[in-house]
């Protein structure tokens, strides 16, 4: 029996080379899978495990997902640091080779767009925190922040070609001492405006005692990359 295939990220075919003892989820090697002008980023993990009724055993199980996420992500940064990776949602396993090759045949035209749409940019994640008298100040539902965030918000949207406004909590949440969550948000940002992204948020928390600005990045850009594959 064939071992089925973990997929990590699509991406467009990069020149560097990715780390030689990069290991993904079980351990396993990651791995290429070119269809096209595509590339499917992939390990094969032991059926025992990754096929039918076990793979949905486990997926139940928060540790074992846990573990399963953590090594996901180490995938996905390390592509990130070679190119710009279509990030896919953990847990996506296929029967072999050849079926990820359905995948990227059937759905190229629409990965192609999102990579074209997220080459060249990353993901950076900002948290704004302050006293619990700072509440009034947390953004609406769905809506700008208002107060005092707004002004940090409004530069780093300068910077960013998209953001979104309360992403899910991937990357871990900020300490509950440090008050109530005033902003987070997730910026898709050129690689060449993250430096200043960046001294932009520590600008902003420099010398003030409340609210502070935490920030997490650069990611692979799986806020903005549209469902079934990164979307929520």
């Amino acid at each position: 029996m064939t071992d089925p295939r973990y997929l990590y990220a699509v991406c467009r075919p990069w020149s560097a080379p990715l780390q030689a003892e990069l290991r993904g989820v079980a351990g396993a090697p990651a791995r290429e899978v070119r269809h096209g002008s595509l590339v499917a980023v992939v390990s094969a993990v032991p059926a025992r495990a990754f096929a039918g009724e076990s793979l949905r055993a486990h997926l139940a199980d928060p540790q074992w997902y846990a573990g399963v996420v953590r090594a996901h992500e180490a995938v996905l940064s390390a592509l990130a640091t070679v190119t710009t990776p279509l990030p896919v949602r953990p847990g996506a396993v296929f029967p072999d080779d050849s079926a990820v090759r359905v995948l990227l045949a059937a759905d190229g035209d629409r990965l192609a767009r999102t990579l074209d749409r997220l080459a060249g940019r990353v993901e950076w994640t900002v948290t704004v925190t302050g006293e619990p008298g700072a509440a009034d100040d947390r953004p609406p539902p769905g809506g700008a922040p208002e107060g005092a965030v707004r002004e940090v918000h409004e530069r780093l949207t300068a910077l960013a070609d998209e953001w979104r406004l309360d992403p899910p909590d991937r990357h871990g949440a900020p300490p509950p001492s440090q008050g109530p969550v005033l902003l987070r948000a997730a910026y898709l940002v050129p690689r060449t405006l993250s430096e200043e992204f960046v001294e932009t948020v520590d600008r902003y928390g420099a010398g003030r005692p409340a609210p502070t600005a935490s920030l997490s990045g650069p990611w692979a850009p799986r806020s903005f990359t549209p469902a079934p594959y990164g979307g929520d």
